[in-house]
């Protein structure tokens, strides 16, 4: 089977036991372009309970024959896949794009890439994932082994639409899971295109599946009685209730990677142009659709004046870098559609109603599409929701402090805790501060970045789990205890 899909040709089915197939349900989805609001397709599979029972019963045939696989063959199916991606990565973004608006160079090609590695870096740990073993000194022998969980599924997010399927299929088939893929119904064809490589890469039918549907798809696969496991990036809202649809069905296994609102702590030895740059990109990247986008700005008063001036040329430059994302060298695209470009306008204009004072941008960029300009307040009133609630695209909030420990208490002041960042010359003071940071992870002069070696996650609301490393293996196995009487 070629890969044949681009924009004239869209898959538009479901991907179930290796075979593009309809949907039973006659419910279908509806897809528009960002850049200019037309109509990309309205008969895109919604998949509902019957079609998601067909795929839980062939992931539940593949899943005995894909656990006892040589590891080494489970391995180079990985690596085969990866191959494929990297092949056809530019027209894999492209699919992504027409309906996110997240330019190749700036964004497509690093999620492409994502991706890729992210099967190479879990398919190299099929062979070294070991388990524990203790010594038999008082009679048994104790082993533990690393056991996959049996059929898992995950739920993947519009603004990550292909690197979040590196992070969540990649080491549950390692580990000899087998998968079903959920894509957000904003960004479903990249996904779906996806079919065509797992049959080319070797998978076996029922190992790797792909439903598209919309938030009744995902209820039915986290409350299913016979899905061991589910992995959800998105918001903390729909997070919730996937946690509550787990715990009354069959008490499956949750991964959440939930929302942020990551604060920047720039002190007054930080390095200036370093914190600007690193401010201004972390809020900017993927038209700020970015979970751990540094969206709240801490600057100690010394160099506050000095930070706002350069903070604002930044942010001025980058509003020139926001155009048609299918155009060469645009860096930033739309937002990915109208509800989330009315809810992003719907906080800037509430936020100049008394929240803040508005220091750059603000406006919308020409009359079609949902092109904004990069936007910061200042001023910016603590309990007010521009600077408590997740905006979710390119505005941050600007904040004076004067010590580290009124700093540190207004950063932590918060339910999420996914990124932090502080800027800093002085390494006890950057460790000091990256102790009490109340986040899952914290950058030292940088901010919202991640490694696929390194655990990928949030405290308190911003998630459960983590993502990454040997952290997502463990995340898709159960450690089973044997223990050996020697004296028998």
């Amino acid at each position: 089977m070629a890969f044949s899909w681009n924009e004239k040709n869209l898959p538009k089915q479901l991907f179930i036991n290796n075979e593009f197939v309809d949907s039973k349900n006659s419910k279908k989805l509806s897809l528009y372009n960002p850049k200019d609001g037309s109509l990309i397709a309205d008969d895109v599979a919604l998949a509902g309970e019957e079609d998601v029972d067909i795929a839980v019963a062939g992931a539940e045939n593949a899943a005995k024959g894909w656990k006892k696989l040589a590891p080494t063959e489970r391995r180079n199916i990985m690596y085969k896949f990866a191959d494929l991606i990297e092949k056809h990565g530019k027209d894999i973004a492209a699919l992504s794009r027409i309906s996110l608006g997240a330019p190749y160079g700036a964004f497509g090609a690093f999620e492409i890439g994502l991706c890729a590695e992210a099967f190479r870096y879990n398919a190299g740990w099929i062979d070294k994932f070991g388990g524990e073993s203790w010594p038999q000194e008082d009679g048994f022998l104790k082993i533990v082994r690393n056991e996959p969980l049996g059929v898992t599924a995950g739920i993947v997010p519009w603004n990550g639409p292909v690197g979040t399927i590196g992070l969540k299929v990649a080491p549950a088939l390692a580990t000899g899971n087998t998968f079903i893929l959920k894509p957000s119904e904003k960004t479903p064809f990249s996904s779906a295109a996806l079919g065509t490589l797992i049959k080319e890469a070797g998978f076996p039918p029922g190992v790797f599946q792909i439903l598209t549907g919309d938030g009744s798809t995902g209820a039915l696969i986290a409350s299913h009685m016979r899905i061991r496991k589910v992995s959800f990036t998105g918001s903390i809202s729909t997070g919730k209730k996937i946690q509550e649809m787990a715990a009354k069905s069959n008490l499956k296994r949750v991964t959440l990677e939930l929302g942020g609102k990551s604060p920047a702590v720039v002190f007054d030895d930080a390095n200036l142009e370093n914190a600007v740059t690193w401010c201004a990109n972390a809020i900017t990247a993927n038209t700020g659709q970015v979970c751990f986008a540094a969206s709240r700005v801490y600057v100690q008063e010394g160099i506050y004046e000095k930070f706002i001036a350069g903070y604002k040329a930044a942010m001025e430059a980058k509003a020139k870098e926001v155009g048609d994302p299918e155009a060469e060298g645009t860096n930033i695209g739309p937002l990915v559609d109208k509800a989330q470009f009315e809810r992003v306008t719907g906080f800037i204009e509430r936020g100049q109603k008394g929240q803040g004072t508005l220091l750059v941008g603000g406006k919308r960029i020409g009359t079609s599409g949902f092109y904004l300009e990069p936007t910061v307040f200042t001023d910016v009133d603590i309990k007010s929701e521009i600077h408590t609630e997740e905006i979710f695209g390119p505005v941050s909030v600007v904040r004076s402090f004067k010590t580290e420990e009124e700093i540190m208490e207004l950063s932590n002041n918060t339910n999420f805790g996914l990124m932090a960042g502080v800027f800093t010359q002085d390494i006890n003071k950057a460790l000091r501060v990256a102790s009490d940071f109340e986040s899952g992870m914290v950058g030292v002069n940088c901010v919202s970045m991640m490694f696929m070696c390194a655990p990928f996650g949030g405290v308190k609301e911003s998630g459960v789990g983590r993502e990454c490393g040997i952290h997502a293996l463990r995340a898709f196995t159960e450690t089973k205890t044997i223990m050996v009487n020697m004296n028998y």
